[in-house]
């Protein structure tokens, strides 16, 4: 039923909980999962003429770093229960990201965590999973 399993990680504690929630559904189902990370290089755009060029490919290595770290151990955690699995470590806003690699993969569930995002944040910012969700064409698991 869900053989391929996608786990969005961010290394918060809603994607920890979310980890442990597919590591369990892939060992009732013998699934594997794909750990992905997606990372947005450029948080903050500053107009051109106060950009400085040797700043963004060390922008860039600093979420590739952070999101390596992310996905090694989580790695360590999944392979230690002997569930099979891979990573992904992908550039790009994280819904765009997720929803597109479920779609290339041909995943059967998205499990991510929550963000706990105050209601006025949500409005504003609005919220990972509530994006995937909407957009995703496979089941998807919100934990919290």
């Amino acid at each position: 039923m869900f053989e391929k399993i996608l786990v969005p990680l961010d290394g918060s504690e809603h994607a920890e909980h979310a980890l442990q929630k597919a590591i369990q559904l892939a060992k009732e189902f013998d699934g594997k999962l794909t750990l992905l990370h997606a990372y947005t290089p450029n948080l903050v755009s500053l107009p051109e003429e106060y950009a400085i060029p040797e700043t963004t490919p060390r922008m860039v290595d600093i979420h590739q770093e952070k999101g390596a770290y992310i996905l090694e151990e989580a790695s360590k955690k999944v392979d230690s229960l002997g569930v099979p699995f891979d990573t992904l470590l992908a550039p790009g806003s994280p819904v765009e990201t997720i929803v597109e690699a479920s779609k290339k993969g041909k995943f059967d569930l998205i499990v991510l965590g929550a963000r706990g995002l105050s209601p006025i944040k949500e409005v504003f910012l609005g919220s990972v999973s509530h994006g995937v969700a909407t957009h995703a064409q496979c089941p998807v698991l919100v934990v919290k």
